[in-house]
């Protein structure tokens, strides 16, 4: 299961935020320079995450937007699954899938994907965003302890 431009660029701004969380409201241009985002994309992602809850928005001269829960209640699989849908490899292990197979009740490789869909479940469900900024922060400060003029 491949993971949409739309959905790593959804998680890019929710990172930004979740490192940022406290602080108050982030404008979106900065979002989009830190993250490297089209700024123009970056502006309906941020209304589609303020639709589904994930963000606020605040107007005016400190207005930008912000996480709408801590970042340690926010795992990955969730935007992903609000963004790109859900995490079925293929079409077999959809819940409730009608696929018409003639090997649905014999397949050998029905297990393979089950089992591959629930790694990847794994992985996304149990990772947040505090630790996705944990791990940028951690990033961000050893590149600029390198850095030497």
């Amino acid at each position: 299961m491949g993971v949409s431009q739309k959905c790593q660029y959804a998680v890019r701004a929710l990172l930004e935020l979740a490192k940022r969380h406290g602080r108050g409201p982030v404008r979106s241009g900065e979002i989009a320079r830190r993250q490297a985002v089209p700024p123009r994309f970056l502006e309906n992602i941020l209304n589609e995450l303020k639709t589904s809850g994930l963000v606020e928005s605040r107007r005016g001269a400190q207005g930008g937007f912000l996480l709408a829960c801590r970042p340690e209640q926010l795992a990955v699989g969730r935007v992903i699954r609000l963004i790109d849908g859900p995490l079925d490899p293929v079409r077999c292990t959809k819940v409730g899938s009608k696929v018409d197979c003639r090997l649905k009740d014999c397949c050998s490789i029905l297990e393979l994907w089950q089992q591959a869909k629930a790694a990847l479940e794994s992985v996304y469900d149990n990772t947040t965003f505090a630790e996705l900024a944990k791990r940028e922060l951690a990033l961000e400060s050893r590149m600029t302890s390198e850095y030497s003029i």
